[in-house]
């Protein structure tokens, strides 16, 4: 979907982008939630980028959560008229795959398999249904390893002929502050933690040692303050 199409012409371009193989091309964007991708979902189309996005999280832990953020993300695409593809939650795979993997830390091998069956699925859905580029919301966030998820994204992407992944840095030129002007805007759910058990566990863990309460799902908005 174009800026012309979406009718967004209030939106303002903040930088040039240039998607590999030409700003023609259509670009699959897997969204991790709408807090990250807003700022990419703006910038594509504010370039003209014709995009769609591409929801796979089975990581996000409950189910409350992952619904509450599916959804979300679902209302601003609606809102800027993105084409939405809402992808399984094979959960019981993804708990599978974790298996062993129960402690590592935040941006360790349990990130890089979760990232690679992410963007695993987001590159076998592009080559079947004739997205030439890829790209993901996960690199914004600056909880997240950057060279790790643009690792994670070539490798995924290299077995399918005519697939690229876009290593693009979406935080600089502002791109990490315009996330949260834009969450703050659109007033989207703010979650508390990165999505899986096991972060949700390590995140009231280190609440519960600093004399906080722990996480109360489906209630906190960036319009509020968050705790």
């Amino acid at each position: 979907m174009t800026l012309q199409q979406a009718g967004a012409s209030d939106f303002v371009k903040h930088v040039d982008l240039d998607v590999p193989g030409g700003n023609n091309q259509k670009v699959l964007m897997h969204s991790c939630c709408a807090p990250c991708a807003g700022e990419l979902m703006e910038q594509m189309l504010a370039n003209g980028i014709d995009m769609t996005i591409f929801f796979y999280n089975p990581n996000i832990h409950p189910l409350k959560e992952y619904n509450i953020r599916k959804e979300e993300n679902i209302r601003y695409a609606e809102k800027l008229g993105i084409d939405f593809i809402d992808a399984d939650y094979d959960v019981q795979e993804w708990f599978a795959r974790a298996k062993g993997m129960e402690r590592e830390p935040e941006r360790g091998v349990r990130c890089t398999m979760c990232f690679d069956m992410r963007f695993a699925r987001t590159a076998l859905y592009a080559y079947e249904h004739g997205f030439p580029v890829i790209t993901s919301s996960l690199g914004i966030s600056r909880w997240k390893n950057m060279e790790q998820i643009n690792d994670c994204g070539l490798r995924m992407a290299e077995p399918y002929e005519g697939v690229e992944y876009w290593t693009y840095n979406w935080r600089k030129d502002g791109g990490g502050a315009r996330m949260y002007e834009i969450a703050k805007r659109e007033e989207f759910y703010a979650q508390q933690y990165c999505g899986c058990i096991y972060s949700l566990r390590d995140t009231n863990e280190w609440r519960e040692f600093k004399g906080r309460e722990k996480i109360a799902i489906g209630e906190t908005w960036y319009e509020e303050k968050i705790l």
